[in-house]
């Protein structure tokens, strides 16, 4: 049985990791169609919405059944455990990147207004976070992992400072409210998503050290 149980984790990480991979390509792809006002990468990220969702519940059931059939301890139910958690924030980082192309659809109707510099670097900050955060469950490397929850600072600054610019804009330009306004949602959801991408790192870090450490310093 141990070999069999063997073999089907090593199918759900295959899974995991396939699911990641176009998670990570959505989200490449709407902040793309923000910048380069793309509508049709815009409504290529919404119309796969639907197949991340698919295979975000075709993996819960297998983990689910697993559990059932193995009753697996220790590590290996660490290991399910931890799909699953990751699995669910790779389905929310779908939808968060969902609600990045919504806005792109927004802005590209309105008049160009240039991006904010802070919210590229914030789309390549969170997409490097996600990278190391599936890099990490490939080696199951905890340092990458630690490395990723550090990392999350540096997103959250961002956000801050593209906040500080969009209100400092929206006094000084009214008329570019809707851009304005569609630059911070865009912020808010990548902020989010790499809020998500921290929580993988963290799933992580339990898997291999049985710790629990959300909410508590990394040292």
């Amino acid at each position: 049985m141990s070999i069999l149980l063997q073999n089907e984790l090593t199918h759900l990480k295959n899974r995991l990791l396939t699911l990641g991979a176009a998670v990570e390509e959505d989200l490449v792809q709407a902040a793309y169609a923000v910048e380069a006002r793309d509508t049709r990468g815009a409504e290529t990220v919404i119309t796969r919405e639907q197949e991340i969702d698919d295979a975000e519940v075709r993996l819960e059931e297998e983990c689910l059944k697993l559990l059932a059939l193995y009753q697996p301890v220790a590590m290996d139910l660490r290991f399910i455990v931890a799909i699953l958690k990751m699995n669910n924030d790779l389905e929310r980082i779908a939808d968060l990147a969902v609600h990045v192309a919504e806005q792109a659809l927004l802005l590209a109707a309105q008049p160009p207004v240039p991006v904010p510099a802070g919210l590229s670097q914030m789309a390549a900050r969170v997409r490097a976070n996600l990278k190391q955060s599936l890099d990490a469950f490939v080696h199951l490397n905890a340092e990458q992992a630690r490395a990723v929850c550090a990392a999350d600072a540096a997103v959250d600054a961002l956000y801050h400072q593209v906040n500080h610019w969009a209100i400092r804009e929206i006094t000084g330009a009214p008329a570019q409210i809707t851009c304005l306004m569609a630059f911070l949602s865009v912020a808010r959801h990548l902020e989010r998503a790499g809020d998500h991408a921290t929580n993988i790192a963290e799933d992580i870090l339990y898997m291999l050290q049985g710790d629990i450490v959300r909410h508590q310093p990394l040292s």
